[in-house]
């Protein structure tokens, strides 16, 4: 196989992606679908699944909080049937979670947070792992975030979660290795799109600054002086799991831009 050739996954993979209806999960969906892989994409919002379903009607579409057990055992049931096993899992499932000061954080948002971000990674790819094996190999890409290497005051749930993800990743890569499966996580910094903007206004808030100044200040602490695309995101996501990834597990792997601190 020619080396250009490596960088490409192999056509016919069965992934999974969640919240794979909008944002960066939606981009990571599309990118292996023009690879020709077979993608069941679920998402709690059943209006972006629509939408994503109408523009892909060749990928298989659910309803599923991956913080829900139950809502996982029945997601995993759809990859039974509308797959016939699993290949690559990536893991993009998760929320921005409160801003504030820690002492004036709602308890329920806490534990929402800590829900979707890292349990429900937990949740997924305890489904997972079996049909993985069975394949003989297969890769699990986790989505942490730059916040889970640096920190992140006024948004501590998110941070402490996409910390976990980490730890998760890195013992997941030692548990999982002997049998052919390669575990990474992708670090985003600033990506461009709705979620960020949320983020940045809620900060701005917080602070008592306007939004561009707030925007200002995301951007200063980023060495390239700008916010990643989500196709740059989901370009890794497609490297992890191409033939030229085929000696990458247990990473942590940002794409950031270099963001320098939060």
């Amino acid at each position: 196989m020619k080396l250009f050739e490596r960088m490409r996954p192999r056509a016919g993979l069965r992934v999974l992606v969640t919240a794979g209806a909008a944002g960066i999960g939606a981009v990571i969906a599309e990118a292996f679908l023009e690879a020709g892989a077979r993608v069941l994409v679920c998402d709690l919002d059943a209006e972006a699944l629509g939408q994503f379903a109408a523009r892909h009607p060749e990928a298989a579409t659910t309803l599923a909080d991956v913080a829900d057990p139950a809502a996982v055992e029945r997601l995993f049931a759809e990859v039974a049937a509308r797959l016939g096993g699993l290949d690559v899992l990536v893991n993009n499932a998760g929320i921005s979670g409160p801003t504030g000061p820690i002492d004036q954080l709602p308890v329920e948002e806490i534990r929402r947070t800590l829900d979707v971000d890292l349990l429900g990674q937990f949740l997924v790819v305890r489904l997972a792992a079996p049909l993985l094996r069975a394949g003989g190999e297969g890769a699990i890409v986790n989505l942490s975030s730059v916040a889970g290497r640096l920190g992140y005051g006024l948004r501590t749930p998110y941070a402490a979660a996409k910390w976990g993800v980490i730890g998760l990743t890195a013992s997941l890569a030692k548990e999982l290795g002997p049998e052919g499966i390669r575990v990474n996580a992708i670090l985003p910094g600033v990506v461009r799109g709705a979620r960020i903007e949320r983020v940045i206004r809620d900060r701005a808030a917080a602070a008592g600054l306007s939004y561009e100044e707030m925007e200002a200040q995301y951007l200063k602490l980023v060495s390239l002086r700008r916010m990643v695309e989500p196709e740059d995101v989901a370009a890794m996501a497609l490297f992890l799991c191409s033939p030229a990834g085929a000696s990458i597990s247990g990473q942590a792997l940002s794409v950031c831009g270099n963001v320098e601190t939060l």
